[in-house]
């Protein structure tokens, strides 16, 4: 269920891309009639191409050494996971699909297509795009700040909510921070059986954790100056824990 909170200032898909490769701590690549899920294995070079490290006995390993041609094709899948326990913690999901061959002892992955879902829909990533993208600057702090900020400042992201507009907050029970990126913050509004997300941007971008705190501190002082919103539900919603 969306909300009619507008999204301005969103990364770009590849941009999108990138963040979640850079992110991702899993990886499940489906090879040959096969599935394999490996954790904390693969590494991504400044050109967005995936090293897989994966052990002597995998069967991509036997895929590589056996193909007929020597490169065998393969899907990879990331997951991007909201760090802050809400509904639905699946931001986003990324299909690389390509070629992997064995090479100084890692299997290196060529991309033929790229696939990025979000909860807006897929779309099909330019792979020239791809290559020359670089993750969001915030991508690899997100996780840590928007913990802290949901651990021990849950009275801003409260504050925060006078900025949404009336009719996205209909109903909330809940107001959790989602994401965050150099362009903008944003929230999940949970109701007691859906929920929708709206997207707060920042007045300008935000290249460093640093220049976000500043670009913080401009959405309090605006949600400090805005009148305020209804009080939320204060009832267990179904399925929180």
């Amino acid at each position: 269920m969306g909300d009619s909170q507008s999204w301005t200032a969103t990364p770009a898909a590849a941009e999108r891309a990138r963040s979640v490769l850079a992110t991702a701590w899993s990886c499940a690549v489906t090879a040959e009639g096969s599935k394999e899920e490996f954790v904390g294995a693969h590494t991504v070079t400044e050109d967005g191409r995936v090293l897989l490290q994966v052990p002597e006995d995998s069967a991509l390993v036997t895929a590589a050494i056996c193909a007929p041609r020597g490169e065998p094709s393969a899907v990879l899948e990331f997951a991007d996971v909201a760090p802050v326990p809400v509904r639905n913690r699946i931001r986003a999901r990324l299909w690389i699909a390509g070629w992997f061959g064995a090479a100084e002892g890692h299997l290196a992955f060529r991309a033929t297509r790229v696939v990025l879902r979000e909860p807006s829909g897929a779309v099909v990533v330019d792979l020239d795009e791809f290559a020359a993208a670089a993750p969001d600057p915030l991508a690899t702090a997100e996780a840590r700040l928007l913990t802290h900020l949901a651990d021990c400042h849950s009275d801003a992201v409260e504050r925060l909510t006078r900025l949404v507009e009336p009719e996205s907050l209909h109903g909330a029970v809940r107001v959790q921070p989602l994401a965050v990126d150099r362009h903008g913050l944003t929230l999940r509004i949970e109701r007691t059986r859906a929920h929708g997300d709206v997207r707060l941007p920042f007045h300008r971008p935000a290249d460093d954790v640093a220049q976000l705190t500043e670009r913080m501190h401009v959405l309090l002082g605006q949600a400090s100056a805005a009148s305020c919103p209804r009080t939320l539900q204060r009832q267990r919603t179904d399925g929180d824990g």
